[in-house]
């Protein structure tokens, strides 16, 4: 091969390269967004977000002192009551069968017999709400059968993985969020952890019981809710979104535009961050241009495969001829 020929080859090599250069420049210049934004105040805050279950506090349930059949309740589900409330009357085992025979004797020898043998009061013994009040006069009980079930308050139990609960002090705020009333935030604090742990699918984990500000009208025992602890907040701060912040090493630093309309690196300090904002505490103010830069998804021309993931996978393309 003469000289000639190598040096044609070396040039075609050269300029193939560099249009080969200059479209991933273009592509990646094309697919990249520049921005210029102001960092705003505002405020941030680390949270530990777990599932949870309302429950009462303390669940009481009434049960009958003797067996016997129920004669009426006096009460219903979601009734507020009192100490000493009477809740349900009961005839024991020995006064039903005694009213059974008088009531077939005649109305004033039943009348007789329910002055004479009184029935039996079922009282409350704390001030709660009624939450199960299932059972129907005329049914039969015995000793530990549950009348009534009583709730001194209802309480929110969040289950928080051990690595997590070096963050959960006692009155710690937090927010709770019904399954069933997603756009309802109820403020509460935490009111105990308990000391002995759980294990929950292979998974370490500490109860932690929350008591609401204020308890909602439609709070139910059993509902299920995402519990969001508080561990850190800051409120009228600089932000800024985390992509406008870099890291080299040591030290953070933005590009900003200066009086000229260069971009110019400027170094700043920064403090605490969530998933999407990071607060600055020094290096710019709020008059600052701040240059953002983030990729722009495109979906390269000429491709007919669809989701692989989707159902029956990718699509094949077919013609129809006619």
């Amino acid at each position: 091969m003469n000289k000639n020929k190598i040096i044609l080859i070396l040039l075609i090599v050269v300029i193939a390269g560099g249009i080969v250069f200059f479209k991933f420049n273009h592509k990646k210049t094309a697919n990249e967004i520049t921005r210029e934004i102001n960092p705003v105040l505002g405020s941030i805050q680390n949270i530990i977000s777990t599932t949870a279950t309302v429950l009462p506090k303390n669940r009481l349930e009434v049960k009958p002192p003797v067996g016997g059949r129920i004669d009426s309740i006096l009460v219903k589900e979601g009734d507020k009551v009192k100490v000493g409330q009477i809740l349900a009357w009961m005839s024991s085992t020995e006064r039903a069968a005694l009213l059974d025979a008088a009531r077939g004797q005649g109305p004033d020898e039943l009348k007789y017999w329910q002055e004479a043998y009184k029935p039996i009061p079922l009282l409350s013994p704390i001030d709660g709400e009624v939450i199960v009040a299932t059972t129907q006069p005329g049914q039969t009980v015995t000793t530990t059968d549950a009348v009534v079930v009583l709730s001194d308050h209802l309480i929110v139990r969040a289950q928080v993985d051990e690595t997590d609960i070096g963050g959960i002090k006692l009155g710690q705020k937090a927010l709770v969020t019904l399954d069933a009333y997603p756009d309802k935030k109820i403020k509460a604090s935490v009111e105990h952890i308990y000391y002995e742990s759980q294990t929950v699918n292979n998974v370490t984990i500490y109860q932690v019981d929350l008591l609401p500000e204020e308890v909602p009208e439609f709070f139910r025992s059993g509902m299920n809710a995402t519990v969001e602890f508080i561990v850190k907040s800051k409120d009228n701060i600089l932000l800024l979104p985390l992509e406008a912040v870099h890291k080299s090493k040591d030290e953070s630093f933005v590009y900003v535009v200066n009086s000229a309309g260069e971009q110019v690196k400027r170094v700043v300090t920064t403090g605490m961050a969530d998933d999407k904002n990071i607060e600055i505490v020094s290096g710019i103010g709020q008059n600052d241009k701040v240059i953002v830069k983030s990729k722009k998804f495109v979906i390269p021309a000429g491709n007919t495969t669809s989701n692989p993931f989707l159902p029956f996978g990718r699509k094949r393309s077919t013609a129809t001829k006619k």
